[in-house]
């Protein structure tokens, strides 16, 4: 018992009297810089340095993973935000009341007054035009529908569909047969961002429409390219 005493002591002695750490023996610089310097204390025992050196170890590593969790993140935050800018939606109607657009001299932008959906405020109520946020394949849609007023007028329901003021399509139904007739046109577009989309009314044709809305253009993004 009292060797076992007497070498506890020496221990303690020693522990004392010796500064442990891991820079190698005489006091020269380890080669693995993750052992350097974690063990300073002076009362600290070889077992106490192998736990800190773990210790270290585990720290390095949660801090490192730590920070890869970070820069996903980061990336996670920004493929969000690319997403939710990307959209881009409007559908809108011409009028809630009974009336008719129509006949001009020459021709103007239609300025559709109901607006059903404008994700991303791409579409202008006070212009008439779609904006293209960016550049991408969007799908258009648009339909036209009039009223000749009375068996045997002139049916005049016709309009262009214009991308920066070049025609994508001219829907029409021109004709002294029917009293009312509608058309429709629905195409994939090649888009830039900045382009500007709208509908025209050529000179001499008109629209009619009511709170039935029969007169619709709509476009979305089908995909983004930028």
């Amino acid at each position: 018992m009292k060797a076992i005493v007497m070498m506890c002591l020496l221990g303690a002695v020693l522990a004392v009297d010796h500064n442990y750490s891991w820079n190698g023996p005489n006091g020269k610089e380890s080669t693995d810089p993750a052992t350097d310097n974690v063990c300073l204390m002076d009362t600290a025992s070889c077992g106490c340095c192998l736990m800190q050196k773990q210790m270290n170890r585990m720290e390095t590593f949660f801090n490192a993973s730590l920070d890869e969790l970070q820069k996903d993140l980061e990336k996670a935050q920004a493929a969000l935000h690319n997403l939710r800018a990307s959209r881009s939606a409007f559908s809108v109607a011409l009028t809630d009341a009974r009336r008719c657009l129509g006949p001009f001299r020459e021709d103007a932008v239609i300025q559709y007054e109901v607006v059903f959906l404008n994700l991303g405020d791409g579409y202008s109520v006070s212009t008439g035009v779609f904006t293209a946020p960016r550049a991408g394949v969007y799908s258009l849609a648009l339909t036209v529908y009039s009223d000749a007023g009375s068996p045997g007028a002139t049916l005049a329901a016709c309009a262009r569909l214009r991308r920066n003021g070049g025609v994508l399509a001219a829907p029409s139904e021109n004709n002294m047969q029917d009293q009312e007739d509608s058309v429709s046109v629905t195409m994939a577009v090649q888009l830039n961002a900045g382009d500007r989309v709208d509908v025209t009314l050529p000179a001499g044709c008109f629209l009619c429409d009511s709170s039935s809305h029969f007169n619709t253009f709509t476009g979305f993004l089908l995909y983004a390219t930028d």
